[in-house]
């Protein structure tokens, strides 16, 4: 037995059929649409429960059902991450302030498959620290994505993650991670955001992984609070987060599912 077979059958890794992907694609396009409805709708003034009652109404409105109210009890269906809040946020009452960052964290099903996406905006006019962290932090995305190829191996993308995001004086989470996803929100393989090259299994056509860097101003540790959802960073400088849902393609660079198709 080869050792890639090896690496795919200790990982558990379920492999999508293009039929699949294109359901996929479809529950991908509902969050990327409605990530873009709440971007519009982020500003001064307004509440982390506002945006997630629109999140709600929007994914229903789509026909598809949002993915992570309930999940793992989680009350709502929006991930609102404030400031040192890395993620899993809790919409609430709290309302946003001019300088503020907040990490939009969504997720939906069409037929029974998922898509996940997320970004950080800045809430009115943001430091240029802010926006140099926001900026750093989708840019590593996008380097792990361009390492997302047939023939890769897993930690490829991880260590361009890490990389691009020390490079430029930040610090990667390392206690979350990106993940397989297809009927499951999370499914192997985990996906790091730090690590050597050349490890993990070898990227084949029928991987769709959520790719998602967390990213800190200062040190990495983080902390959960007594909400046991909110993550924060133990020294409370801010954080921002990105991530796309992509399938790994026979030819070429991976598909990314969850970018606004116009």
């Amino acid at each position: 037995v080869s050792q890639d077979a090896c690496w795919a059958r200790r990982y558990m890794i379920v492999f999508k059929t293009p039929d699949e992907v294109s359901l996929m694609a479809q529950a991908s396009q509902v969050v990327a649409e409605v990530l873009e409805l709440l971007k519009g709708k982020v500003a001064p003034g307004i509440t982390t429960d506002d945006l997630d009652r629109m999140a709600e109404e929007a994914i229903r409105g789509r026909g598809a059902i949002p993915a992570f109210k309930g999940y793992r009890n989680y009350p709502k269906t929006l991930c609102a991450s404030v400031n040192e809040q890395v993620v899993h946020g809790i919409p609430s009452k709290r309302r946003l302030n001019e300088g503020d960052i907040i990490g939009l964290d969504l997720g939906a099903i069409v037929s029974g498959f998922y898509g996940d996406s997320a970004v950080t905006v800045p809430v009115g006019t943001a430091s240029s620290q802010c926006l140099r962290l926001i900026q750093v932090t989708e840019e590593a995305m996008y380097r792990g994505i361009e390492k997302a190829v047939v023939g890769n191996r897993l930690s490829d993308v991880s260590h361009a993650v890490q990389t691009h995001v020390e490079a430029a004086g930040f610090a990667v989470v390392t206690e979350f991670v990106g993940h397989g996803i297809g009927r499951q929100l999370h499914e192997e393989p985990q996906v790091p955001n730090y690590g050597r090259p050349g490890q993990g299994p070898r990227l084949q056509v029928g991987m769709v992984l959520a790719i998602e860097p967390m990213v800190n101003m200062g040190t990495s540790a983080i902390r959960i609070l007594e909400d046991r959802w909110t993550a924060v960073t133990q020294d409370g400088r801010w954080s921002a987060h990105f991530e796309h849902t992509i399938a790994i393609q026979a030819n070429g660079p991976a598909r990314i599912l969850s970018q606004l198709s116009h």
